[in-house]
């Protein structure tokens, strides 16, 4: 974790919260697992219990220190909304948030039916974004459950990929698409990304397009018809 990322969509990562559990078949080949359990062997001391959901309090003010403003993807490690994680270290993490009006804090999560059960006892200034992820169709109605969490921007992370998926885009900022990576990667359909494309197109809803995937996250570039997609939300803007 730390200030910078190779993550093509963020610019840094920041984990106060690392370790999850397998909730939906996007979760399958999860590189945040692999990542914790090779780190763990390596004896990195916050992955001593491997995937285990565990809470980092001395890192809770890590974007604080950040004075250069900048992207950061919220638990690349966890999931902020997992039901181990206590409602006052969430609401904690978000009044750091709230301190560092100078950073924009992409909050990616499988469990939104738990951020819209806290919604009215979080904050959400305009810097605050909050995604779910969609990998299937059976996982839209994620979807419907974002629109019910008065985030500015709200935005879909369809990776990995791993099906068709007819989304609605009603209230919805911005769409990152990207293939499976790493041992048993599961192909995506060029017709998939295609799809959920053309239904950016349509809706005026920016696309950004991560990659193919494949046995590296770039194994197979990051071109969709000859065309690299690196589109971001409105609120982006101001940090180039």
């Amino acid at each position: 974790m730390g200030d910078r990322s190779s993550i093509e969509w963020t610019e840094a990562t920041w984990n106060p919260v690392t370790g999850c559990d397998r909730v939906s078949p996007g979760c399958d080949n999860c590189y945040a697992e692999r990542l914790a359990k090779r780190l763990q062997a390596m004896g990195n001391a916050r992955y001593a219990n491997g995937f285990a959901v565990t809470l980092h309090p001395d890192i809770l003010d890590l974007p604080l220190r950040w004075r250069t403003p900048r992207r950061v993807f919220v638990n690349s490690m966890s999931d902020l909304f997992h039901p181990k994680v206590p409602t006052d270290f969430i609401e904690a993490a978000f009044n750091v948030m709230v301190r560092a009006p100078q950073h924009s804090f992409q909050v990616l999560t499988k469990r939104p039916k738990r951020a819209v059960a806290l919604a009215d006892k979080l904050p959400w200034p305009s810097n605050i974004w909050l995604g779910v992820s969609v990998e299937d169709q059976p996982r839209a109605w994620r979807v419907d459950d974002l629109r019910q969490v008065p985030a500015a921007v709200r935005f879909l992370s369809v990776e990995p990929l791993v099906g068709l998926v007819d989304l609605d885009l009603t209230g919805i900022s911005w769409v990152i698409v990207g293939g499976e990576s790493g041992p048993g990667a599961r192909p995506m359909d060029p017709t998939w990304a295609r799809k959920v494309r053309d239904a950016c197109r349509r809706s005026a809803v920016p696309f950004f397009f991560k990659q193919w995937g494949g046995r590296t996250p770039k194994a197979g570039g990051r071109q969709l018809d000859g065309e690299t997609w690196d589109e971001f939300p409105v609120a982006a803007s101001a940090l180039g």
